[in-house]
């Protein structure tokens, strides 16, 4: 049965104060829940619906200790999701720990990208493009926010991240730093690329002065029409293809 102390909770974990104070966070809807429960991420309580049990009854048992059968209704006023007739999970976050920079692959980092949506989406195109290792800036959105976790659409699952002073992360990699600017080099020209960061800045400010001193190869993506700039989302995911595309030719 569902108690008010665990609907009060779980309400609580809407805003980033409490998440980070219990370090919880919420998932929510079919596809999210179960890719969370096949992660190796900790899930404390899940609240499902019992055909989403049924369908699922295998996985939960083994990745879940606690159950809670709910309706549709309960759902729906326990998250964000207009609709959600099968599952919230209750998860534990990951610490926030640095890793060494991957041999051979590209990480993104991210400069002051504060829309959850955006980093949502940029979490799954860099799901897409197989590359696991993003590293934030302590002002850019927080990872577990709900609308970071639903815009990703389970790929928060499948990629590993910790927020950091990225000029001191930069300078201890000693790696190419590939920054987007408007007045860098046409994308579509480039012959080589070096494994190194994919660096992207503020939705509306762009790359730092400070980071951008450390930017070792300017890029930009050439525009053919009237817009005056690009999402920062959408322009991840041309760099992104670019540089897959370099990278298998080579």
């Amino acid at each position: 049965m569902l108690s008010k102390n665990t609907v009060k909770f779980i309400k609580s974990l809407h805003q980033k104060k409490f998440r980070t104070q219990e370090q919880k966070f919420f998932v929510e809807g079919e596809k999210s829940v179960l890719e969370v429960l096949s992660s190796d991420f900790k899930v404390e309580l899940l609240l499902a619906t019992e055909s989403f049990f049924e369908r699922n009854r295998i996985l939960i048992d083994n990745s879940c200790p606690q159950v809670i059968s709910v309706t549709q209704n309960q759902l729906e006023n326990l998250g964000q999701y207009q609709s959600n007739d099968s599952a919230l999970a209750v998860v534990h976050m990951k610490s926030n720990s640095a890793f060494d920079f991957p041999k051979n692959e590209f990480v993104i980092g991210l400069d002051d990208v504060r829309d959850p949506g955006n980093l949502g989406t940029i979490i799954r195109i860099a799901d897409w493009y197989g590359i696991k290792n993003l590293v934030f800036s302590a002002q850019t959105a927080d990872f577990y926010n709900p609308k970071v976790i639903q815009s990703s659409m389970g790929s928060f699952t499948r990629v590993n991240f910790f927020y950091a002073d990225l000029d001191k992360v930069f300078r201890q990699w000693n790696v190419p730093v590939y920054g987007a600017f408007l007045n860098g080099k046409n994308v579509h020209q480039l012959e080589r690329i070096s494994a190194g960061v994919i660096l992207m800045g503020n939705e509306s400010s762009g790359i730092s002065e400070e980071l951008g001193g450390l930017v070792t190869d300017k890029v930009t993506i050439p525009g053919f029409g009237q817009a005056e700039s690009l999402n920062v989302a959408i322009a991840t995911a041309i760099l992104c293809d670019n540089f897959k595309r370099l990278t298998i030719k080579d």
